[in-house]
């Protein structure tokens, strides 16, 4: 067997599935390990993973699992606009004596092989395009990641942080806002698909 048999490509589990031991229930199912695994929507990790879903649902992928192994987070129009997603957030899931300094990663990363398991070619921003998505709510009591009201968003051709930020590994908000507007929700896909333009 060769390494590229190895590869596993993601499908799309059903809320239905079960964990069995030997064919047997053992009284938990996929929804379940979702809300222990993935319920602090505050948390980096899992605000990170949410916030390429939403990019994700603006341009009609929410439906399709993320692929891992891919050196950009989302395509759009077709395959033909490679996306990155970043996201911060001024609130924490830890204790906080003050909001967050808001950055967001703009590091250039090697290209990684997955039918060798390797990195090759020198480091670069792979995607076309980068996707800031800022929780921008500022109340711990009513903060909640899946109002999409709370959140704005930033879309920058990864050729402009080239120009403006060639061998920088993050960038402020205040650099951000330098290079284009905030935007809502329900402007991400045309701001996304205007790429092609």
């Amino acid at each position: 067997m060769n390494e590229a048999t190895l590869i596993i490509n993601s499908t799309s589990r059903f809320e239905s599935e079960e964990l069995t031991d030997k064919g047997n229930s053992v009284g938990y199912n996929i929804i379940d390990f979702w809300r222990w695994g993935m319920s602090n929507l505050l948390n980096n990790t899992d605000r990170g993973a949410l916030a390429e879903f939403i990019v994700a649902t603006a341009i009609g992928l929410g439906n399709r699992p993320i692929d891992g192994w891919q050196e950009f987070d989302l395509t759009a129009d077709g395959g033909r606009i490679k996306i990155e997603v970043k996201s911060a957030s001024y609130i924490q899931a830890w204790k906080q004596s003050s909001f967050s300094t808001i950055r967001f990663s703009i590091k250039k990363t090697r290209r990684l092989c997955p039918d060798t398991n390797t990195y090759s070619g020198e480091p670069q921003r792979h995607s076309d395009l980068y996707v800031f998505c800022l929780l921008k709510h500022k109340d711990k009591e009513t903060i909640n990641p899946l109002e999409l009201d709370q959140w704005e968003f930033y879309v920058v051709k990864t050729i402009v942080l080239d120009e403006n930020y060639k061998g920088q590994a993050s960038i402020s908000l205040r650099g951000l806002q330098k290079l284009t507007e905030a935007i809502p929700y329900n402007k991400l896909k045309s701001e996304i698909l205007k790429f092609n333009n």
